[in-house]
């Protein structure tokens, strides 16, 4: 295997933009280690191969990211098998259109997943002292209120304020903090019409987990959609 630029984890990496930003880091250098839900192992497993065929390392992490012991142990299993974390991307969500039902589990995934990821990350990252770059899912939802997505937007909201609070209190041991929050990416999930592509975000996701990158944090990059 080639040399890598650094070890990252992409949560939500089986399919669509997860997957997209899994193969864009590999071609950046890094080593990826890749995560999704018991029920996606099989494409972990080719989307693992498809990245090692590019000559960096790989491996499949499966987990559900709103479960605290499951995060802690994807954590510690990444650093096991490549040495170390430079880089986390965040995907793992639910896009629930129904009203307060679903606001548990919307909430479960999305808030409480992307917390206990910024948490365990950030934890093993000042442990290693060389900083890092965690990198959050949020939406234009999480900055303008959605007709019939009040739980979604709620929960993209907490990611949007979680993000600019974890940027705050990470930022003295050198890891850097962000999001991007995109309208709809033509993706599965969502199978709507839309002007965005998950490439559009890979290319954000690669240089915010670039050292090119370094004077940033705190945002959440949308394309020009809405403006703070």
């Amino acid at each position: 295997m080639a040399e890598t630029k650094g070890v990252t984890l992409v949560t939500g990496a089986a399919q669509g933009l997860g997957r997209c930003i899994a193969l864009r880091l590999a071609d950046d250098g890094f080593a990826v280690a890749v995560n999704d839900v018991p029920a996606r192992t099989e494409a972990l497993a080719t989307l693992v191969a498809e990245i090692e065929a590019k000559g960096r390392r790989s491996s499949v992490h499966v987990a559900d990211v709103a479960q605290e012991v499951e995060v802690r142990a994807m954590v510690a299993a990444v650093v096991t098998r490549h040495g170390g974390l430079d880089v986390v991307r965040l995907s793992a969500a639910y896009a629930g259109l129904v009203p307060a039902e679903e606001w548990d589990r919307v909430m479960t995934t999305n808030a409480r997943g992307t917390f206990l990821c910024y948490k365990y990350a950030a934890m093993q990252m000042i442990l290693q002292g060389r900083g890092g770059s965690i990198i959050g899912a949020s939406s234009i939802a999480g900055k303008q209120g959605m007709l019939l997505q009040g739980p979604y937007s709620a929960s993209k909201f907490a990611i949007r304020g979680l993000t600019q609070a974890a940027a705050l209190e990470f930022g003295p041991h050198g890891i850097r903090v962000n999001a991007y929050a995109p309208g709809a990416i033509d993706t599965p999930m969502l199978n709507a019409a839309s002007v965005t592509v998950p490439e559009d975000i890979a290319n954000i996701v690669s240089f915010l987990a670039s050292k090119e990158s370094g004077f940033i944090t705190g945002i959440s990059v949308n394309g020009g959609f809405l403006f703070d």
